[in-house]
């Protein structure tokens, strides 16, 4: 057995889960997009009656097998609910698009840490600002996929600095990272939060000096410090995510 055979059996020892567009339910015969075929035909390589999961983000996680296995297609015949719908924590991700790369880390972390709604936002120093929004929520889908959720987080269109600011809605406290050194301690910050909350991330070379002022002055606002060392953009949303997730949200 070479190396390609046997990482494909190994892998086969996992949970293999899918997204459906469609709304799922016990005795439904569903069929695989054709990217889900290729993906459980050819590199999976799942036979007549091996095991999928699959959700809709509406109505939980299914138990199915695989039927009538054709050349370009195949059948899911789903058994069993084995999971109810559960919404992920309340917390939303505003973040500066950055290189793609680092934009895809970004979003595929926020999705596996448990975000409700991911935000790119037009700040001054933002260098990118197209986004490809089948690309996002394809990734979406996967870290979704991966991290067994049973939603799948809200991806909006990019929006400008001070539009959003001016629709905040109330109630929902804004956390920027602050990395003047003028920020409070997330362990302060994060233990006393009661609200639903938004993480904002800046773009590289931070925020400007206006956008800061904005922010300072804003009532629904609070600048935290993730402490002395600059983080990448990528780096920050991810350890501010951990933080919140640790002392507000479900990893409690």
């Amino acid at each position: 057995m070479n190396y390609t055979e046997k990482n494909n059996v190994m892998s086969k020892k996992n949970r293999i889960r899918i997204f459906s567009n469609e709304p799922l339910f016990e005795g439904l015969s569903y069929t695989p997009t054709e990217a889900q075929t290729h993906y459980l035909k050819n590199v999976m390589r799942l036979k007549s009656g091996d095991e999928v999961f699959l959700f809709d983000g509406k109505n939980g996680e299914f138990q199915g097998s695989v039927s009538d296995i054709k050349k370009n297609t195949m059948q899911i015949q789903i058994n069993t609910k084995i999971s109810k719908y559960e919404k992920s924590p309340d917390v939303w991700l505003l973040f500066a698009p950055v290189k793609k790369e680092q934009t895809d880390i970004i979003v595929q972390k926020a999705v596996e840490l448990g975000v409700s709604k991911i935000i790119p936002i037009q700040t001054e120093y933002t260098m990118k600002t197209h986004i490809k929004y089948e690309r996002v929520q394809t990734q979406i889908i996967e870290a979704a996929e991966q991290s067994r959720r049973t939603d799948l987080p809200e991806f909006s269109e990019i929006i400008g600095f001070e539009k959003i600011l001016q629709n905040w809605p109330s109630g929902r406290k804004l956390i920027y990272m602050d990395e003047t050194g003028s920020g409070n301690s997330f362990f302060a910050m994060f233990k006393k939060l009661q609200e639903p909350a938004a993480l904002l991330i800046g773009p590289e070379g931070g925020f400007s000096k206006k956008e800061l002022e904005i922010l300072k002055k804003l009532p629904y606002t609070q600048g935290i410090s993730l402490g002395k060392r600059i983080l990448r953009a990528e780096t920050a949303a991810i350890a501010a995510l951990s933080c919140w997730q640790a002392f507000c949200g479900d990893w409690r």
